[in-house]
């Protein structure tokens, strides 16, 4: 643990920006695993639904520094691939 006082609140800081970035990645994931789990299902209702919550999650991340833009470009091209086979 740090002695200087500045370092110590930037610990709880860290400590507390760690947790909602988890978090966060975690809802990302879901959402994505949502969309591949409609795909499969055939519902392609229910895949364009989680494909817009996915993708709005996803362009939040990006934006918030999260995930890296290219990863989320990469990760939306994907998703809407996978939908769009549903035809």
């Amino acid at each position: 643990m740090a002695n200087i006082k500045s370092q110590k609140k930037r610990a709880l800081t860290n400590a507390k920006a760690k947790l909602k970035n988890n978090s966060e990645k975690s809802q990302l994931k879901t959402a994505m695993k949502k969309v591949h789990a409609a795909v499969a299902a055939g519902d392609k209702e229910a895949a364009a639904k989680a494909y817009n919550n996915a993708s709005s999650l996803l362009d939040k991340a990006a934006a918030s520094r999260l995930k890296h833009k290219n990863y989320v470009a990469r990760q939306k091209a994907r998703l809407a691939k996978a939908v769009s086979t549903l035809g």
